[in-house]
Order: structure tokens, then sequence, then C-alpha cells
């Protein structure tokens, strides 16, 4: 087979064809063959099929070896890559049936019926092949199958499968084919892409007739319904286009997807290459282009993936994306990692993959739809569309391109007008706007008729995130806000973030307009009930929609987007104070979010210190929005319950203490409180047991915790014989999290050990608060969750109990137990997190705040609080805030004394000591 023949099936087929090295350094077919006739004919110990293995393996060692150094050195040569593993494979193919025609089974006088084709199908077919992909063959047959064909065709596979090739094959007549290709549009795809490898050509060229004559001709429908269908299901198995770790071959925006849409252009319009589409005036000689680069793009990635994983690796798991990258020789690049640049150009591939098919495929439906029956056409009630659009198959259409673009404000017109009429834009619309985004200039960012209507589709029909999704596709959102385009399709490389930074600011959109249409008020009351009394939208949306605007540069994102949004908003039509009132949101936008999950709310310095930050009820109540649709736009697991309760408690305490004043919070206060509720809610108990419970307990426990805790610690302290320890286990559904609340002895380290035996369950640790009575007990409870993020199922809590009390009877030692489930998972090795360590001594009155930013892992809150432990410093509570691999362990700490660490010099020496634990830690998690 010549490399012509190989580039005339591909779907690129403009470049010049080449392999990746000459035909003959690859497989040098003449010198081979000679060698096989050799081996079969003085095989010795061998067998004649053994023999000619050793030499063909021995060949495509040598073969794939060359090619893999060729691709590594230009790795971004996609297609004179998989040319190269195409001609290889079709040399192979070829060998092996010579050698099974030739010296196995010999047939100087074949019938008839005794002829035998060898054609390659599916992207075999095409001419495509990465470095594992499968090798699909037809094998074609004239009548019935001979004794010969199946001995040939068997020794065939036997040799191909000795080569470690993975082949899938069929042995079928032409009729057959036909038949079976018109039941099976899977098998009909297949045959629409088969060539000829080896064997009888007048059989081959037969078959070619028959299939274009009988098979292809006609079907168009049908075709083109059973690929949209096939199309969507695989769309729903794979996810959207920017899930985190995607399917190159098979996702959104894959290769998949291009194979679909060539699939239909060459049964519809009989083409041979997509570059015909041009001619054709399906495609515009841009797109073409960018279907080209897409498709080299995602082909270097795929060849890449296959060689570094030695098979056929289709999905970009996150270890495997930053070896990728390494392997397309991306750099770390201001302030962003080498494997961030990367996936963003992934991304924006996969959306102009996404962009093209959609434009193709809907032109074909439109083409080929058939008409509407009489009766539907008369009564089915057509939107009314405004002048200068019309409907075409139910999209909105441009009635006249000369006039439309006229006006260059009917670019962002034409969103505003889908969202009224809920209608989608037309693709031949889509291709104008795309073609003609130079038209939004500075005049048109600063004309005042464009921010209205801007914000109109931001604020008017309540589904923005359908506008802003379809302008961010097309560019029309960076046309018109440039900063936003640096982070259109900008992977954020952790296990936190579900999307890239333009889709999850979209999401953010979408669930602030879910709350507006009162779709969640029961799930976020606090949210509803602040959007229901009235807030400035046009400053709320605006806000949301520029709060990552400054991320992927070495400045912290949250006050480089503060300053631009300080130039952005101003464009966008905003007052001074609303100017002033957004920029302090997107400051500040973090700042609810870390308060609630990084710091002990139950303290009075954490809400004094948030309320002097907020300073008024209309920026926290703005904030409090903003916070809440910013965590659930994260991903689709990211918010719960747990979260809900803490941004809940913080609103309304902060709300309180701006409304009557910060004076009211205070300790003494809220110990009278507690107390109070305490003896509401143990009304049944007698005078004196309530004042020995009262009164055993220091000022901290009381401001701590809620009354229901407080009566689980009285009813575990009651009568409480010395020795024993005590556990009380309830799942709090409303919170996604499970209260374990422990009485013993108070002893050192006992915290330390609490957190070994719940690490040793399982349990994921997300609050804990430590006590010491009066009288020598300690009280501590912590807030679990299982590996899911919920709370433990009530038929979970016996096997936890039992787990915990072995394991603090001492029965199990938590650290050597530890070591063979510390380990961290081979795909999240990649992540990089730095540890940092800082001492805080002015957010408690009481206590030094410690905060550990790291890398989350099992047992990692054992390891801290032992070393704490061991230090002699005193736990009094722990919150525990996971952001995917990483975690932010907050202690509230005092040393044996009772005091701070103000100390330069132990808070150095604690630190050191820390971070050894941390590496100690990590150490034994790589192994």
């Amino acid at each position: 087979m010549t490399e012509s023949t190989i580039t005339e099936t591909t779907t690129g087929a403009a470049a010049s064809p080449r392999l990746i090295a000459d035909a003959a350094e690859i497989f040098d077919a003449p010198s081979i063959q000679s060698a096989l006739d050799d081996a079969c004919t003085a095989s010795g110990d061998k067998t004649p099929r053994a023999a000619a293995v050793a030499v063909l393996k021995e060949a495509q060692i040598a073969a794939r070896t060359l090619i893999a150094e060729r691709f590594s050195a230009r790795p971004f040569e996609a297609r004179p890559m998989t040319r190269s593993y195409t001609y290889l494979t079709d040399q192979l193919v070829q060998m092996a049936l010579y050698v099974a025609a030739t010296h196995l089974h010999p047939n100087p006088n074949p019938t008839e019926g005794e002829r035998l084709s060898v054609m390659a199908v599916g992207g075999y077919g095409r001419g495509e092949m990465a470095p594992f992909s499968d090798v699909d063959l037809l094998f074609v047959i004239p009548y019935k199958v001979t004794a010969w064909n199946e001995s040939v065709i068997e020794s065939m596979l036997y040799m191909l499968w000795d080569l470690k090739l993975k082949v899938g094959h069929a042995t079928r007549t032409i009729n057959e084919c036909v038949r079976l290709g018109s039941e099976d549009f899977t098998i009909q795809t297949a045959l629409l892409e088969q060539r000829h490898v080896a064997g009888d050509t007048d059989l081959a060229e037969a078959l070619q007739t028959t299939l274009r004559r009988d098979l292809f001709a006609g079907q168009g429908r049908a075709f083109i319904e059973a690929k949209l269908e096939e199309r969507d299901n695989r769309h729903i198995r794979q996810g959207q286009r920017y899930v985190v770790e995607p399917n190159v071959k098979e996702g959104k925006g894959g290769l998949r997807d291009l194979h679909s849409l060539f699939w239909i252009a060459k049964h519809i319009y009989g083409v041979e290459r997509v570059s015909d589409l041009v001619e054709k005036d399906v495609f515009r000689t841009e797109e073409y282009e960018t279907f080209r680069a897409a498709e080299d793009f995602l082909w270097a990635v795929r060849g890449h993936l296959h060689l570094l994983t030695r098979r056929a690796t289709e999905q970009l798991t996150f270890d495997m994306q930053v070896q990728v990258a390494d392997a397309l020789q991306y750099e770390d690049t201001g302030g962003r990692r080498a494997v961030e640049v990367f996936m963003q150009e992934f991304f924006r591939h996969a959306t102009a993959v996404g962009d093209l098919t959609r434009i193709f495929l809907t032109n074909l439906e439109a083409v080929h739809l058939k008409a509407e029956p009489l009766l539907e056409r008369i009564f089915r009630r057509k939107p009314r569309v405004k002048d200068g659009y019309k409907v075409v198959h139910n999209r909105l259409a441009i009635a006249d391109e000369g006039r439309f673009l006229s006006d260059n404000l009917n670019l962002l017109r034409i969103f505003e007008e889908a969202l009224r009429t809920g209608m989608l834009i037309h693709p031949n619309a889509m291709r104008l706007i795309k073609a003609n985004l130079h038209l939004i200039d500075d005049d048109v960012r600063s004309d005042p008729e464009a921010t209205r209507i801007f914000h109109d589709l931001l604020l008017k029909h309540g589904n923005p995130e359908r506008a802003l999704r379809r302008m961010n596709e097309l560019g029309m959102l960076s046309a018109f806000i440039p900063e936003f385009e640096p982070i259109v399709a900008m992977m954020q490389f952790n296990m936190y973030h579900s999307f890239t930074v333009d889709e999850h600011t979209i999401q953010c959109i979408a669930n602030l307009a879910r709350i507006e249409r009162g779709e969640l008020e029961e799930e976020l009351p606090v949210a509803s009930s602040i959007l229901s009394r009235g807030v400035n939208r046009k400053v709320l949306y605006t806000a949301l929609l520029l709060h990552d605007i400054g991320k992927g540069r070495p400045e912290d994102h949250s006050i480089l987007g503060a300053k631009m949004v300080r130039k952005i908003a101003p464009r966008l039509g905003l007052k001074q104070d609303e100017v002033d009132t957004a920029e302090w949101l997107v400051r500040y936008h973090l700042l609810m979010s870390d308060m609630a999950q990084k710091r002990d709310i139950a303290d009075p310095r954490t809400v004094r210190d948030f309320a002097k930050a907020v300073q008024t009820v209309k920026r926290l109540d703005l904030l409090c929005v903003l916070t809440v649709c910013d965590i659930r736009g994260v991903g689709p697991d990211t918010w719960n319950n747990w979260k809900a309760v803490l941004i809940r408690a913080l609103y309304r305490q902060t709300e309180r203490a701006l409304e009557t004043g910060l004076e009211d919070l205070n300790r003494a206060n809220r110990g009278v409180e507690a107390k109070k509720a305490l003896r509401e809610a143990l009304s049944d108990w007698p005078r004196k047991a309530l004042q020995e419970e009262t009164a055993r307990h220091y000022a901290p426990y009381w401001q701590g915790l809620h009354v229901t805790a407080h009566v689980a610690f009285a009813n575990l302290l009651r009568d409480f014989p010395d020795g024993e320890i005590r556990v009380d286990l309830h799942p709090d559904e409303d919170r996604d999290a499970t209260r374990a609340c422990f009485v013993m002895a108070d002893h050192p380290g006992i915290f330390s050990r609490l957190a070994g035996a719940l690490a040793l369950v399982g349990a994921n640790v997300v609050d804990a608060r430590s006590y010491t009575t009066k009288d020598g007990y300690v009280t501590d409870a912590f807030w679990i969750q299982d590996a899911e993020g919920n709370a433990y199922e009530a038929a979970r809590l016996p096997r936890l109990r039992q787990m915990i009390e072995k394991t603090l009877r001492g029965e199990v030692v938590t650290r050597d137990a530890l070591k063979s489930r510390d380990k961290v998972k081979k795909r999240e090795k990649a992540f990089k997190v730095p540890t940092h360590i800082t001492f805080d001594n002015e957010g408690s009155e009481i206590y030094t705040i410690i905060e550990v930013d790291t890398r989350d892992r099992p047992g990692l809150l054992y390891d801290l609080a032992r070393t704490l432990a061991d230090s002699n410093v005193y736990i009094a509570n722990a919150v525990i805030a996971t952001y995917g691999e990483q975690v932010v362990d907050t202690f509230y700490v005092k040393d044996m004394f009772g005091l701070k660490y103000y100390s330069e010099s132990k808070q150095s020496t604690l630190e050191k000591r820390l971070r050894a634990a941390i590496a100690e830690g990590v150490e034994r998690a790589e192994g």
C-alpha cells in the first residue's frame, strides 16, 4: 500500500502525503518478505508460523520504536504519526496473508470460491491509527466459507494476535455486507470506511461498487438520525465538554464527534475528505481550517496518551494530563502550570469541534427533514419574531444578512431575541456572528444601548445562563468584555473545581437565576429571602460574572479581579457607588466562605471580625448570595447541608450584630443563653443534677456547642463511672454529618487518639471540639462524614462504634494501622499542593489559631494532632475545610499554661514539627 492511498482516505487530506519517516525505514517490505521466505523454509525447532511471527515481531518493534521516537521529537505532527501506524499495520497484515497463503496453506490452483480480499474498516480503514488502536478487518469471500479460506483467515489472525495486535474481524460475502449494513448502522458506518489492504482486488472493487449502489444510495435521513442519537447517548455517558478528566476519543468535542461529521458527509455528499466540504459550501474555508487544527491537536494528544500508557488509553486523567503536557513540550508560564496551559488549549479545541459539528449537523438535519404534515403546519403556533428575523425549522434566523450587519448592535440583539422567544439560534446566524466579531469594537462596548441590551440579557428574561453560554461559545462574550477572553476554557488543575473558569462563572449565574425564580427556596432559605426582599440585581449579576476574571495570573485573583472590575464596571453602565460595591464583592468574594469553613463561627471574635469587614447589611446580603452561588457553581456535589448550615449561621449572627451592635457578641451573653436552653431541654432532671451539670464546664464549652450537644454530653456524664469510655453517635442529616460525642477521663493526647480512631474507620472529620470539665473529664465532639460526604446511615453506626471503642482501648495501634491505608491514588499524584502554616493571635480572644494548608490524605488530622500533643499543645477545637486534594486544618490552641503562642521561636519550632509530620505522611502515602 502506498502513502498516497493512506492519505486519500484520511479526513484531513489537504497536506502533502507523508509518513513520519521513509517507508523503507519503517518497514522494508522486500527485505522482510525475503526473510520470511527463509524463516518459513528453514524454521528449525519452530513451526513456520512461529518463525514468521519472530521475523515480523522484530520488524514491528523496530518500526514502532522509530515512529515513537520521531513523534516525540515532533510532538504535534499527528498526521504523519497516524499514517505511519496505519502503514505499519498494512504491511503486517499483508505479510500475514502472504505467509498464510504462500507457506502455510499454498493453493496454486484456487477455484472461483477460494478467493479472499482483506479490507480495513472503521478507523483503520480511514487510515487513522493511534499507537494502540484496534485493527478492524473484514475478510470478503465470494460465496460461503471454504476450507482454504477458513484456514488462511485463521492462520492470519493467530499471527496478528501473536504480534499483540487487538484485531476485530468478520468474514462475509458481498451480499451479507449489504444485508447486515442495511440492518445495523454501526456495521454500515464501518463499511463506509472500508479500504482494500491485501488479497483479491476484483473482489474488493466489486464490494465497493455494490455498497455504493445498494447500501449508500438513499437512507440519508435514517443514517443522520442514527448518528445524531448515537452522539447524544455518547455525550450523556461521557459528560459535557468541560469535564475535568475528558475522554479524547468519545467525549463531547472529541475525535468521535469529528468522525460522526465525516461519516455523515461521506454518506450524504460522497466526499473522501473533509476539505471537499468547502467546495460543496458546507464549510467555509476558515471553518475547515478550524476543523483541521482541532483534529491535528486531538490526534496528537491521543497518540501521546497511548505511548505514555503503552495501551489504548482514551481518558485524560489528572496524572496523564501532566505527562501529555510534558510530551507536547508545554511550559509553565505567567503563574500557570504547563498542564493548565495545555488543558485550556484542549478545551478550546473541544469547543471549536462542538461549534463545527453543531453547524454541520443542524444544516444537514434541516436539509433532510421531511415536510411536516399539513394539519401540524396549520395549527402549530409559531412564535412571533421581531422585524429582521425569521423562523427556519423552529430556529431563530436572520432575514437579511446585509441589513443585519448594517447595525453592529444586532450582534447583541439576536441573543436577547432568542431569550425572548425561547428559540435556538439558527446555525447560519451563529456562523454569521462568529465571522463578524470584529465589529464589536470599543465604540460598541461603550455604547449605552449595548450595555442596556447586555444587562437585559442578564436581568430581564430569567435564564441569562442560556444567552451567556451561547455568547461564550461563539466568542461574543469575550468580544464584548475582552478581559473575559483569558479565562475561556481555562482549566483549574485541581480536584475541587469540576468546570473550566468560564463554565464555572456561567454555572454561578445559572444558580442565581434559579434562586430568583424561586426554585431553591426550600434548599436555600436565606439566599431566597434576601433576593425576595430586594437587592441591586445589576451589581450582583455583574460581580458574579466578573468574580473570577483575574484568574490565571501570578497575582491574587481576588485583588487583581477587583482592579479589573474598576475598569470594566463603568463600561458596563454601573454608577460609581455600584462600581464600588461590585469591586468590593469581587475583592472579598471568598471572605464569607473562608470564615464559615476555616474558622470557628461559634467564637464571637470570628463574627465580630467578619462584621467589621462587611460593615453593612446591604453588603452582607449581596456577599451571602454571591458566596452561595459561587460554591454551588464549583461542581455538582460541592454544596452540601454542612456548608449550608455554616453559611446560614454566619449570616444570621452577623446580620444580628450589624443591626443590634457588635457589643452583643460576647462569651458571657452566650454562656447565659446556653445554660438557660439546657435547663429548658432537661426540665425533667432534678434541680441538683442540673446545677452540677451547669457548674462543671468552663465558659468556652457553653459558647462552642449547640444545646443538642450539651444535652448529649449531660446524659453521657450523668453517673459516669471511672475508667469508662462513653460514645454517642447521632446522624444529623440536616447537616450531612454525624455528630460523635466522646466522654472519658482526661489525659494528654486524647484528641489525637480520637482523630486516629476516626481515620481508621474511614471517617472524614469536618469539625472537632475538645473541652475539659472542672472535675477532670474530657468532652470531645467530632462531626464526621462518610467517603461520599454524607452522614453515616443508622445501620452503620454499631460497627462504627465498635471500631472506635476498639481503637481507644489500645487494641489497635493507630499509627501502624494507618500505614496500609494512607496511600495517594495514582491519578491524584500529579497535584502539587504546597504547605502553608500560619499563626494568628488576633482571630480569637483566648486561642492561637494555627492554620495548616496542605495536601489532603487519610490520617493527616491524626498526624497533626499527635504532633501538637507531643509538643504539649492543648487543642481546643479544629475546623477542617476540604477543597478536593487540598485541605485546610485550623486548630484553636494554647500552651500548657493556658497562654497563646506569641513567641516567634515557639511558633517556628511548632511549624518545623508540623512540616516534618506532613513530610513523613507524604512519604508513607507515596509508598
